[in-house]
């Protein structure tokens, strides 16, 4: 039997099956949504089972209830295949008056909702689940926890085994669960496969719509140039022009970013937006990411020595690896990751949000002394700028790093880690 590589959304869901009737776990295929559950579930439904889909679809139509019973909490995996589950597993609650008694796994969207007639609120809880981070695939030591941080350590220590080279090729490679136990060679394979698949039918699945796969992989090629940005949609759509011998229409590069949405390939992270002390304008403009910066390198049709040789691209990807662990850690305390850029230029690439109010700023740079430099000076640059007087100082200042020996706290209090290291 294949090992389980423990996740750090295990407890989560524990947790929140102690408080809710049932859980809502939403992800990208291949992140590890079912095994995760199954972990924790009494009983299983696979609605896309092949062998008993059409019997599983008919029951869900007729009598849902049946498809209900079983030792609990019961997984119905990929239940968005009927939508009428959802008004059954509600209604199932109600009845039953416990907790825990349900999870439900999606690794899409439903492609209509006219069958879902309650929300579902007071009895179930969500969870997004994204790709394995570094500290779950084991390729991070943990020794800096981001929890910790917020207690504003004197000290911070760890060591980073991660080289250039290693990192290149686990941002090719990504989190996904199955290649993490993969060789290396076959590994970097299955974020090209996935991208097939993607492209071939997961986004012709969204809606019900027939999309052009060829159509389908220059809008990810194009997504991928413009990670890390705020690019607007007619900012991709020229790029698609520049780059591609069939230009796509605005409309159409609209609705395959929604559809890739959907079947959460791309996950935008939305602006931060604190008290400053001037009058600069914040800007609000969400950030392009894929959910893990595999899609992205095999989007662009990129390896580990490519990223070597092109470091400008290897900084953008690897932000899109940060971000990926970042959000991981900050789900589970509660918080949430978003981006600052303001009207004079000043960025700051992650504010970890707790619901308590308290949060950290976070440049992420791939390394050399010249660039942390740089983060530092922005970091400083933005914590004076905020108005303290109306919400709290932040908790730590943090430069997020690709390579680099140690982990450390510089004499002016910004910490310094290497990704190696955090968890």
């Amino acid at each position: 039997m294949k090992q389980y590589r423990p996740r750090i959304v295990d407890a989560v869901l524990a947790r929140k099956l102690e408080g809710m009737g049932a859980v809502l776990i939403e992800g990208a295929k291949w992140c590890g949504k079912t095994t995760t559950a199954e972990q924790i579930a009494g009983s299983v439904l696979n609605m896309d089972d092949p062998a008993k889909v059409k019997q599983n679809l008919e029951l869900a139509n007729l009598s849902p209830k049946q498809l209900l019973q079983g030792k609990t909490p019961r997984l119905l995996d990929e239940w968005q295949l009927a939508p009428k589950l959802w008004d059954a597993v509600r209604f199932e609650v109600d009845h039953r008056e416990e907790l825990g008694q349900f999870i439900l796994t999606g690794s899409a969207v439903p492609p209509s909702l006219e069958e879902v007639h309650h929300s579902g609120t007071g009895r179930f809880a969500w969870l997004k689940m994204r790709p394995m981070s570094l500290i779950e695939s084991g390729e991070s030591t943990g020794e800096v926890r981001l929890e910790n941080l917020f207690s504003s350590p004197e000290e911070v220590s760890g060591s980073n085994s991660l080289d250039l080279p290693r990192l290149a090729f686990l941002t090719c490679r990504g989190g996904w669960p199955r290649a993490v136990s993969m060789s290396d060679r076959v590994a970097l394979d299955l974020a090209v496969n996935y991208c097939d698949a993607v492209a071939n039918t997961d986004v012709s699945r969204v809606e019900g719509i027939r999309r052009n796969p060829v159509y389908v992989k220059r809008l990810m090629r194009s997504y991928a140039r413009h990670q890390g940005t705020q690019a607007a949609t007619s900012v991709i759509c020229e790029d698609i022009r520049s780059n591609e011998t069939a230009p796509l229409e605005y409309d159409t590069v609209s609705a395959y970013i929604s559809a890739l949405e959907k079947i959460f390939v791309i996950e935008e992270m939305a602006a931060w937006n604190p008290n400053l002390r001037s009058k600069t304008a914040i800007r609000t403009s969400a950030t392009r990411y894929y959910t893990d910066p595999s899609i992205a390198v095999a989007s662009l049709g990129l390896g580990p020595k490519d990223l070597i040789a092109d470091l400008n691209t290897f900084g953008f990807l690897f932000e899109t690896l940060c971000v990926r662990d970042l959000r991981v850690l900050a789900d589970a305390l509660g918080g949430d990751v978003y981006h600052y850029r303001d009207s004079s230029g000043l960025e700051c690439d992650a504010v970890v949000h707790l619901r308590n109010g308290s949060y950290g700023l976070i440049e992420i740079k791939l390394g050399g002394d010249e660039r942390i430099a740089e983060g530092v000076k922005n970091l400083q640059a933005l914590a004076q700028k905020i108005d303290s007087g109306r919400m709290n100082r932040p908790a730590f200042l943090m430069v997020l790093t690709g390579v680099g020996d140690y982990a450390y706290r510089r004499e002016d209090g910004v910490y310094i880690v290497p990704i190696g290291c955090l968890g």
